[in-house]
């Protein structure tokens, strides 16, 4: 069933509205982050720089990039096809990763912990990114359609992401002001923050390994789903 035209056709469609999903709650929480930014009057531009350094917020955004990419090659191109395109496969178990990660790290570290995004979470908007986004592209995994086989090089191609993204983080970290207290550094999260460990950066390096491994857990993982669903080619 998940290779005739008809389920491809669907799981396209409903990749489109996955992406629109995401799109809109995005936008909400941006749009309620920017307005309590301007009534407090603090720095808009560094407020919108802090919301896109989540990797939640990168992970969904590359999200809609990717299945609206994989629904639109479908449509287009895809329709006698045997498997999408290497470089749509790595990028889908690349967000599929993400995603899957970042459902496990919030629901399991930070769910009842208020992060600094600049306003009070939209409930709606909040279990979209953290919760529906990721059960959707698990779903994904198992039951979209053309899935190419991928060599198993494909999880360091994975792993490039969250690490530039940690160096990024912990670079930047104590360059800003944080807008809304006036700390002087601001991090996405309490255990990307050295200031939240007695022992510093060290404290930090050890969340950062965990993570790490489960982001190269999920990775193989999500190959070798792949593997076993994707033709020979």
């Amino acid at each position: 069933m998940l290779r005739t035209p008809a389920w491809t056709r669907t799981w396209s469609v409903l990749r489109l509205i996955m992406s629109a999903v995401i799109v809109a709650a995005i936008v909400a929480q941006l749009s309620l982050s920017v307005s309590r930014a301007v009534e407090r009057g603090n720095d808009v531009a560094t407020i919108i720089a802090n919301f896109f350094s989540f990797f939640t917020i990168l992970s969904n955004a590359a999200s809609v990039v990717v299945l609206t990419w994989a629904a639109i090659w479908y449509f287009t191109r895809g329709r006698r096809s045997e498997a999408e395109p290497r470089a749509l496969a790595i990028a889908l178990a690349s967000v599929t990763t993400y995603m899957i990660v970042t459902g496990l790290v919030y629901n399991i570290l930070l769910r009842n912990i208020e992060l600094p995004q600049g306003s009070e979470p939209i409930p709606w908007s909040n279990e979209t990114l953290h919760v529906v986004a990721p059960i959707f592209l698990l779903l994904d995994l198992f039951l979209g359609p053309l899935r190419r086989r991928l060599n198993w090089s494909a999880v360091l191609a994975i792993a490039v992401f969250p690490i530039v993204w940690a160096v990024y983080t912990l670079v930047r970290g104590p360059l800003v002001t944080n807008p809304i207290n006036g700390n002087p550094y601001w991090y996405p999260y309490p255990f990307m923050d050295p200031n939240n460990f007695s022992n510093g950066y060290l404290g930090v390096a050890v969340y950062i390994v965990a993570i790490a491994i489960a982001i190269m857990a999920v990775g193989v993982l999500v190959v070798w789903i792949g593997r076993r669903r994707g033709p020979v080619l």
